[in-house]
């Protein structure tokens, strides 16, 4: 019996030996610099980790700045409308966004929609109500991959909560803890803002442009898509890329989970209940067994 324990022991141990050596191996194959390769020069995406950064809606007591939500619904309206689409998303949402119930018809009627059919049987346009989601630019998906390069760009209804990095042990730990939840927009702010030229010895192929944020190659079809002083803001906040980037980047968290700050707020008072739940039953517990012999 002896043995066998011993025996067991000894593969457990050299199983957990080869184990760590696997895991420390592909550790050292990452060089310094935040650029990740494996053994071979195989890299492993995206090359650089998105920048972890800081949002009006983080923690547990975060909420939407209307006024940022505003701008990044003007940016993807002057710049991302024309290849994404946002069919999940309906305009009379936009209410909560601070805008009224006139603004928003204002909004929709300014899209052409397809509806029908008709009493002909034929389908039509007209223009867009409250109630209308907003249009894809392209009729049908083939449409949209025929003009980008055979890639379809992705709908950005929940784009913001598709998209992110995982973060691996132990940072995804402590996200737990914080709370963490950001990484969708974390990860479109740095993909935006992170076009370079390719460095020494790095191929892009053509048509393709480098991104080493990009979270599937090297490089996507996507060219910088927004430039300085391209879209004007009225309430006098910088036109540069980077806030470009930020406020669209706040825009689609908040078209992914409108309903964010009601989640918190939910989720605090049901923690608040929770230990005044427990303080009863405890002082319950001492006051019905306090006369009681053990």
């Amino acid at each position: 019996m002896k043995k066998l324990v011993a025996s067991l022991f000894s593969l457990a141990l050299v199983a957990g030996v080869g184990v760590t050596t696997v895991v420390a191996q592909d550790h050292a194959a990452a060089p310094a610099g935040g650029e990740e390769h494996a053994e071979g020069g195989t890299p492993h995406f995206p090359i650089k980790h998105p920048k972890q950064e800081e949002w009006s809606f983080s923690g547990p007591f975060g909420h939407y700045d209307k006024g940022q939500l505003q701008r990044g619904l003007k940016v993807y309206k002057e710049v991302c409308s024309a290849c994404h689409s946002m069919k999940l998303v309906s305009f009379r949402t936009l209410e909560s966004l601070g805008y009224s119930e006139a603004q928003v018809k204002a909004f929709a009627s300014e899209y052409e929609v397809q509806d029908g059919p008709n009493d002909d049987g034929e389908m039509f346009t007209r223009k867009g109500v409250p109630s209308d989601y907003f249009p894809s630019p392209y009729p049908n998906d083939q449409a949209a991959a025929a003009a980008n390069n055979g890639a379809a760009p992705p709908d950005m209804s929940l784009l913001a909560k598709a998209r992110g990095i995982t973060r691996g042990f132990p940072q995804f730990i402590v996200d737990i803890f914080t709370q963490y939840q950001e990484g969708g927009p974390d990860y479109i702010h740095s993909l935006l803002t992170g076009y370079e030229q390719a460095p020494a010895g790095v191929e892009v192929a053509e048509g393709t442009h480098y991104n080493p944020y990009f979270a599937n190659a090297a490089a996507l079809a996507m060219a910088p898509p927004i430039s300085n002083d391209q879209v004007t803001y009225e309430d006098g906040s910088p036109q540069t890329v980077d806030q470009y980037a930020r406020d669209v980047s706040a825009f689609l968290m908040w078209a992914a989970e409108p309903h964010l700050e009601e989640r918190k707020r939910t989720g605090f008072m049901v923690m608040v209940f929770l230990l005044i739940f427990t303080g009863l039953i405890y002082l319950t517990k001492k006051s019905v067994y306090a006369n009681k012999e053990h």
